[in-house]
């Protein structure tokens, strides 16, 4: 008899998954989601293997599953037996072979998107900046240049980055009335084919910062020529490498992660009283600069030998020497080809405004020319503002067809792993996105001091 009842009692015990709460107690989720027909698994009787993933648990497609407190995975029903299911279907957006519930989100580049009580998903419509459409476009076409796409731009709008990621101002019809400085050259001089300033100047030539999303192209160009006109001025390696300073670079990491921009030319003018300090004494930080940095070092005091020393210590406590180093007032090149290279040849970088287009974002490599790519995606696509770069060199290159391309070599203020390590060839002699309508140039303003002794 003791066997017999311990027979029967062990018949009545019921196995962990009889004994786990149902599924469904606190409401269905992803009643329309995919999970048996997924798997193409349906089992007759019971199979305790006969399991697909749901959610944070599992759930069955056996025959067993179908009772009071169900295990059954939401498609059981429909997929396995052929009839619906006992429970209404909640509203919901399909993507990528599961359901999400009315509210859930997700990005597709630079559009949310929203599923919607109606079960369909609700995306916005911003032009992106990287756009795989416009990028294959151009690598498919003859445009002597090839496009690409940039993880730091993915997920922000063209607005975005006409915003953020340029900075300048077109010129004012005062700072474009500037009377242009004429280069001495005979009309019959022949310039070098090939020009590079970082070939000429060895050591003084840095590579190209990143700005960030702080809209500082005209401060990145104006400081960058105006530190390699103090050196080339000096005609030596001063054993610094100036950096930015007072006036605009400091100001610069005030403002870092802000708004900002000002016209070409006027970075270089009295109101804004370019000043730079060496970058041992202020480090460049890049765009993480923010409020909790160090202090702005804005106030100085002059020298009487041509310069200013600020009246704060450096904030690397390890540089002593805080002299502020001045520029001349700018001077506007004129826009013709060959002026502009015997500056470049004589006196070093230059400073110009360039007409940023959609397409000028995804370039990669090669001679770049604008695009007419995104003129059947509507005006949205087709957006440009005003940069700000330092031109560099020039040079030229053999075509497929025989034809011979010329080019400027321009350093661009998005780092290093844009473009061509930070640089862009653009096409040079035809006015390319007005690269050659305003260029600046400047001189460091050097006493006798500055000076090496022999």
């Amino acid at each position: 008899l003791w066997l017999v009842a311990l027979a029967a009692l062990g018949s009545r015990v019921r196995s962990r998954r009889e004994l786990s709460p149902g599924l469904y107690e606190n409401g269905v989720y992803d009643a329309g989601g995919s999970y048996c027909q997924r798997g193409d698994v349906c089992c007759r009787g019971r199979d305790d293997a006969c399991t697909v993933p749901y959610h944070d648990t599992l759930c069955y497609c056996d025959l067993f599953c179908n009772r009071t407190v169900s295990d059954c995975c939401p498609d059981f029903w429909e997929y396995c037996l052929g009839i619906p299911a006992p429970f209404p279907k909640a509203q919901g957006c399909a993507r990528a072979g599961l359901n999400y519930p009315t509210g859930a989100t997700y990005r597709e580049n630079c559009n949310l998107c929203t599923c919607d009580p109606g079960g369909q998903w609700q995306c916005e419509d911003h032009a992106c900046l990287m756009d795989a459409e416009l990028i294959d476009a151009v690598n498919r076409g003859n445009y002597g240049w090839r496009a690409t796409n940039y993880s730091q731009f993915w997920g922000m709008t063209l607005e975005d980055g006409i915003r953020h990621r340029l900075g300048t101002f077109r010129p004012s019809p005062t700072v474009m009335n500037m009377n242009e400085m004429h280069m001495n050259m005979d009309s019959n001089e022949v310039l070098p084919r090939h020009f590079d300033a970082a070939a000429k100047w060895p050591g003084m030539i840095h590579g190209p910062l990143d700005q960030g999303n702080c809209a500082g192209s005209w401060a990145f160009s104006t400081a960058v020529v105006m530190r390699l006109g103090l050196g080339i001025g000096m005609e030596f390696r001063m054993g610094m490498e100036l950096g930015f300073g007072m006036g605009i670079g400091v100001g610069f990491r005030m403002r870092m992660g802000l708004e900002f921009g000002t016209g070409i030319g006027v970075g270089f003018g009295t109101r804004m009283g370019l000043r730079v300090v060496t970058d041992e004494c202020y480090p460049f930080t890049g765009q993480a600069s923010g409020p909790g940095g160090q202090p702005c070092m804005m106030h100085s005091r002059s020298t009487g030998r041509g310069k200013r020393q600020a009246t704060a210590h450096c904030p690397n406590p390890r540089a002593h020497a805080n002299d502020i180093y001045q520029s001349t007032p700018p001077y506007r090149l004129s826009s013709s080809e060959k002026e502009i290279m015997k500056e470049l040849l004589e006196n070093g970088p230059v400073q110009a405004i360039l007409e940023v287009h959609e397409d000028f974002f995804m370039y990669r490599s090669g001679i770049y020319r604008h695009t007419p790519v995104a003129e059947g995606k509507g005006p949205k696509h087709q957006r440009h503002g005003t940069h700000s770069v330092k031109i560099t060199g020039w040079g030229e290159e053999q075509l497929p067809d025989g034809q011979t391309q010329k080019y400027w070599t321009a350093a661009n203020s998005w780092g290093t792993a844009w473009g061509e390590d930070g640089h862009f060839r653009i096409a040079r002699g035809v006015n390319e996105c007005e690269v050659e309508t305003f260029v600046v140039g400047v001189w460091g303003r050097v006493s006798m001091e500055d000076m090496p002794h022999k």
